[in-house]
């Protein structure tokens, strides 16, 4: 039962971490390098990270500066970022890329909320079916007479006590993010 329950909350745990990466590349209105996280080049025949490729820097909150080792490589990186669809439109000197993130508007502010809740809305779902699955274990373990009846109790109980406290932790970023969002 102790395995099932460490099982459990690893996998909480992870579910948590990916909704937190998805939460850190939503655009804000200011300069964040996770916004290029997911933003690869093919770079000598091998799809490569920009971030593995450049130096970046945000001299500024609203600006992102990008200078690749490579030059060559300049204009392979603002396809890349033009077809990546972060919502900035990359301004290309011959030496950096320079991304200025403009002020959101109240309404796309109030969309970026709604994309926020609808994210972490999934990741209560996720929790919500990580613990299903965990529960059916312990269930299936006390009818093959594994565990018992109070044992069961004490484990659904415990399971539901550790799904809150995730829950609730979702809740929270979630809120802390739409604060950040909604601040001009």
């Amino acid at each position: 039962m102790d395995e099932i329950i460490l099982d459990f909350e690893m996998k909480l745990e992870a579910s948590y971490d990916a909704m937190l990466r998805k939460f850190a590349t939503t655009r804000t209105g200011r300069a964040n390098t996770s916004a290029l996280d997911n933003i690869s080049i093919d770079y000598y025949g091998q799809q490569s990270p920009v971030k593995q490729l450049c130096n970046i820097t945000i001299p500024e909150p609203r600006l992102i500066v990008i200078q690749p080792w490579d030059k060559t490589s300049l204009p392979l990186i603002e396809k890349a970022i033009l077809a990546s669809n972060i919502g900035v439109t990359p301004e290309n000197d011959g030496n950096v890329i320079r991304l200025p993130f403009q002020p959101l508007t109240e309404e796309t502010r109030k969309d970026i909320v709604k994309q926020i809740r609808k994210m972490a809305e999934e990741g209560k779902v996720a929790i919500r079916n990580i613990r299903r699955d965990a529960n059916d274990e312990l269930k299936s373990l006390e009818k093959t007479s594994d565990i018992t009846e109070d044992d069961l109790k004490m484990g659904l109980k415990n399971i539901q006590d550790i799904t809150d406290k995730w829950t609730n932790k979702i809740s929270e970023v979630a809120k802390t993010k739409e604060s950040e969002i909604m601040e001009v």
